[in-house]
């Protein structure tokens, strides 16, 4: 059972897990039709009645193993039941879910606490005037569709089984569940800005009522700064100097911790000091060229789909991923749990925050309400980790079903991230088609090295970027000179599991050797060229029939050792971006 706290960067002790088992019920329809929507459970009354037909395991989803179930067909509405006893004892309640897949509706006691849109970001109600003394009943709806083109749904696949670079679908609740007990006055929320010259930082906090604050931040156990206010109330900047400095560094982190209270209320947090800006070419942090060895991390586990068996498992991926000479990832099309990122913090591992925006209808301007509802989420959510260096909530934006990307739709999402984001770059939509971005990244699946090389020769010597898109779509993007990113490259083909039929980029190579020529040749050609500041491998482990992981899904070696130091010394090589 997945029972630690899950968002170590705002933690309170009085809280309760409510992972583990529940009573559980489903529609179930193999089709793409539902039988009926949500507002029509609620009106027959469902959470009243004897239709929990099975115990699931929550956290993960009725198609994973892990959920005791296992079903993986077509699902569109299933419904959650868990009793529990509550002694508010004058304090506030919150139920708090990490993410659900996708509309979910929940009701206390019979009486709805509240309704949330989306599959990806965290949410609570405050249920305080709903619960009672004793025992209480939470019921949980979720409906959903891998079909309506207002629903984002990343890589869960839209046919009945697993495809290309599809895969098993996740329904319903999917990170954790918890309650949390607050005083009447508490803090909302907070914003952190780090500031490694002036050695500070910035805390932004939004209270609710009125009471004493105070922030102490500390290193290594020793308080190395404090600020305090008298009655704070509404929302507040307060300037918290440092007396140590001690940078956030790639791959090794260096995290302080921080103790915010308001009256009753203490939250455990931590802070990186850290700034990231771009410099030409460059992508500066703490002034520092850092090239950027990222791997693409989709988050799928065998047995749990979207959600991490155990902790320990999210931290093994960042380990594989170290082992092999990477710096961080593209956290691709899936919006990943805060312990993740906790992880990627305290270790320094560099990360993207993005958006599983795959099935969503690009051409339609009502995209921008759909998209945009749940990205500012995501945005407001994970802004305090220092792991996240930028922001990129499209990937691929290919035209939807012959109609033209609506390309208002990706300039308002820009403008809306850089607007409550100046701190970070964003990247508008990964590949293509680009429409206003900091960054120009690029998808290049060539798999001749020496072909590879010579094309991306040619920004070096004349400035001109070589990329299939802007040669085969005319008029759709325009590179405008700014900063390089090959975000996606390689995706070489070994089949771990022939039980399947395998999916993969390029052709298929023969020998391990093979596999480690191409693998090299392709990496040395992007860390040898001083125009480019990053590179991101597809993939890190292989995804149920898509077989172009250096591990396998069960984070198994493919190859012996001697490829895998081949591969990591390609990757370790000091880049020509940094070197300048």
């Amino acid at each position: 059972m997945r029972n630690e706290y899950p968002n170590p960067q705002f933690e309170r002790k009085d809280w309760i897990c409510l992972n583990g088992e529940w009573d559980f019920g489903f529609d179930k329809k193999a089709d793409k039709n539902y039988a009926f929507s949500a507002d029509e459970a609620l009106a027959l009354e469902l959470y009243s009645k004897s239709i929990y037909t099975h115990k699931i395991q929550v956290p993960f989803c009725i198609e994973s193993r892990l959920s005791g179930i296992g079903y993986t067909d077509f699902v569109n509405l299933v419904w959650y039941r868990k009793k529990l006893d509550i002694n508010a004892d004058g304090r506030r309640v919150f139920l708090n879910f990490g993410a659900a897949d996708y509309l979910t509706t929940v009701l206390i006691n019979g009486k709805c606490a509240g309704r949330h849109k989306g599959g990806y970001t965290s949410f609570k109600f405050d249920i305080t005037e709903l619960v009672r003394d004793g025992e209480n009943e939470i019921f949980v709806l979720c409906e959903d569709s891998v079909h309506s083109p207002l629903v984002p749904r990343g890589k869960q696949s839209k046919e009945r089984e697993s495809h290309g670079c599809d895969y098993t679908r996740t329904t319903g609740i999917w990170q954790s569940v918890w309650l949390e007990y607050t005083p009447e006055n508490y803090i909302k929320q907070v914003k952190y800005y780090p500031d490694p010259d002036d050695c500070s930082l910035t805390v932004w906090a939004d209270f609710e009522g009125c009471a004493d604050f105070s922030a102490e931040a500390f290193f290594d156990g020793k308080s190395v700064g404090y600020v305090s206010s008298d009655a704070a109330k509404g929302n507040h900047f307060f300037k918290l100097p440092l007396s140590e400095k001690h940078l956030w560094e790639v791959g090794k982190g260096g995290l302080y911790d921080l103790k915010l209270k308001f009256g009753d209320d203490e939250v455990s947090s931590y802070f990186g000091l850290r700034d990231i800006r771009l410099d030409g070419m460059k992508f500066l942090i703490n002034g520092k060229s850092v090239f950027q060895r990222l791997v693409l991390d989709q988050g799928f586990y065998p047995e749990g789909i979207y959600t991490a068996p155990s902790d320990e498992a999210l931290i093994n991926d960042i380990k594989l991923s170290v082992a092999l000479g990477f710096n961080g990832a593209r956290l691709h099309q899936k919006v990943f749990e805060p312990r993740f990122l906790y992880h990627c913090d305290r270790l320094g591992y560099l990360a993207w925050g993005e958006y599983a925006n795959w099935g969503l209808d690009y051409s339609s301007p009502y995209g921008v309400d759909a998209f945009l509802s749940e990205w500012s989420e995501a945005v407001e959510r994970d802004f305090n980790h220092p792991a996240i260096i930028g922001w990129c909530p499209f990937n691929e934006t290919w035209d939807y079903h012959g109609k033209r990307q609506y390309d208002p739709l990706l300039e308002t999402v820009y403008n809306y991230t850089k607007s409550v984001d100046k701190t970070r770059p964003c990247i508008d939509t990964s590949g293509n088609f680009h429409v206003k971005t900091d960054i120009y990244d690029v998808h290049d699946y060539s798999y001749d090295a020496e072909f590879f090389k010579k094309n991306y020769d040619r920004l070096e010597s004349e400035g001109y970027l070589y990329e299939h898109v802007l040669n085969d779509n005319p008029g759709r993007q325009k590179y405008g000179g700014q900063p390089v990113f090959i975000s996606e490259y390689g995706g070489i083909k070994w089949v771990s599991d022939r039980s399947i039929e395998s999916w993969g980029y390029g052709e298929d190579v023969k020998t391990p050797e093979e596999f480690a020529e191409r693998y090299c040749g392709l990496t040395d050609a992007i860390v040898g060229n001083s125009k480019i500041l990053g590179l991101c491998y597809t993939q890190l482990y292989d995804i149920e029939q898509e077989q172009n992981g250096l591990y396998t899904y069960n984070r198994e070696k493919k190859f012996d050792d001697g490829i895998y130091e081949k591969i990591r010394i390609s990757n370790s090589n000091t880049a020509a971006i940094e070197k300048e």
